[in-house]
């Protein structure tokens, strides 16, 4: 597979005074492709402990175009660089658009570790999230580490 694509409807309200979508709306707009692939995709594909808890580590956001709230979707491709034994590393490219040939507009990264809510301390990839994380690995079995 390799890329997971999202369509995601930036709102009017998510523009600034400038007319373009603002910082903290466009992390927003990446957080609903993000949602969309580890709770939705993956309760489709049986695995449920992802949406049990996940928290970010670390975020990363490249501007290369203004991003508009046009009424339309833009195009959210999602893809995994890394996976390691408690954490995996999410690669985000936004199109200003549906098309994959619509300008991009954002590149981000996220490094995000799998989280016990109930007892608050991180945990460990399961097997079969990282089977799950695996298949939407960008670079064949380079990055992913077998615990």
């Amino acid at each position: 597979m390799g890329v997971f694509v999202s369509e995601v409807r930036p709102r009017w309200s998510d523009m600034d005074a400038y007319g373009h979508v603002n910082h903290a709306n466009t992390v927003t707009l990446l957080e609903e492709a993000r949602v969309d692939l580890l709770f939705n995709e993956a309760k489709l594909r049986g695995v449920i402990d992802l949406a049990q808890g996940v928290v970010i580590a670390k975020l990363s956001v490249e501007y290369h175009l203004p991003l508009f709230a046009t009424g339309g979707a833009v195009r959210i491709a999602v893809s995994v660089r890394e996976i390691r034994g408690a954490y995996f590393i999410l690669d985000y490219t936004v199109h200003n658009g549906t098309k994959e040939s619509d300008p991009v507009a954002v590149t981000a990264t996220t490094t995000l570790a799998p989280y016990d809510l109930v007892n608050s301390k991180p945990r460990r990839i399961t097997d079969s999230e990282r089977d799950f994380l695996a298949a939407w690995h960008n670079g064949g079995n380079g990055g992913v580490l077998r615990a």
